[in-house]
């Protein structure tokens, strides 16, 4: 045991650090998409690979390592808009210079409160005159790649600002808002369309939209019937129907931490 520690060098303490720092620029990447939980899954069987080859388990270690092996190459295809984003975000910097690769490794600052009173009002006004509108609020995950599909605002939220990016002779109207950290960043975002074959005929595209988007990332969305001019809530693919009444609650509840 002391041969043990004795051997250890100063370059494998080097290694066991860089391995770590990568595997959490890894998790921040993907936290907040369902790619999260293929991550973790892959982290899991490849530590078991390991356990089980100390403990020379020769037949369990043959299969898990012939999984591993191939696995990478299944990696490629399964998280390929991903790498696409991890490689665009090291070489890119935000407007303010900073590279967004060294900015993963930053401890995330507090995030603001949403202002969900005037996000709330605009809705109640587009939903009495029955204009359209697209929503997403993000939590854990910004959806980078779904905010480049748009074009960037980076604006105070404001009652006026919504309604006129949702007008429908406006240039922006048709597609999706991005709030993050109670600022619209971008808007006529081009959000991913669900699969699922079991939703009711007279949900239209905005809502299939607001599902697809909500299945693989953690995030609200708002949807306002261009057709009878109800609110809906989109989680995590399930659409909820929400009264002027109490939007402001259930919004202030689904965005608390612990909700």
């Amino acid at each position: 045991m002391v041969d043990l520690f004795i051997q250890i060098r100063i370059v494998d303490i080097i290694d066991v650090v860089l391995v770590a720092l990568l595997l959490y620029g890894l998790y921040r990447l993907l936290k907040g998409t369902a790619a999260i939980s293929i991550f973790v899954g892959i982290v899991a069987i490849f530590l078991i690979w390991q356990l089980v080859n100390a403990l020379q388990m020769e037949l369990l270690s043959s299969i898990l390592g012939a999984f591993v092996s191939v696995g990478f190459i299944a990696l490629i295809i399964i998280f390929q808009p991903e790498i696409r984003r991890g490689l665009f975000t090291i070489g890119a910097k935000t407007q303010s210079g900073e590279n967004r690769f060294l900015r993963i490794f930053k401890h995330k600052k507090q995030r603001i409160t949403l202002d969900t009173e005037t996000i709330c009002q605009a809705c109640k006004s587009m939903s009495d005159i029955k204009q359209g509108a697209l929503i997403v609020i993000t939590r854990q995950n910004t959806v980078p790649d779904i905010v480049m599909t748009g074009v960037e605002i980076d604006a105070e939220i404001s009652k006026p600002l919504i309604e006129n990016i949702f007008f429908k002779n406006s240039p922006l109207h048709d597609g999706a808002m991005i709030i993050t950290d109670n600022r619209i960043v971008a808007a006529r975002c081009i959000l991913p369309v669900t699969n699922k074959s079991n939703l009711p005929g007279h949900y239209g595209l905005r809502h299939r939209a607001a599902v697809g988007v909500s299945e693989n990332n953690d995030c609200l969305v708002l949807v306002v019937s261009e057709e009878t001019g109800t609110i809906s809530l989109v989680k995590e693919g399930k659409i909820e129907t929400l009264q002027p009444l109490t939007m402001k609650e259930i919004l202030n509840r689904e965005l608390t931490p612990n909700s």
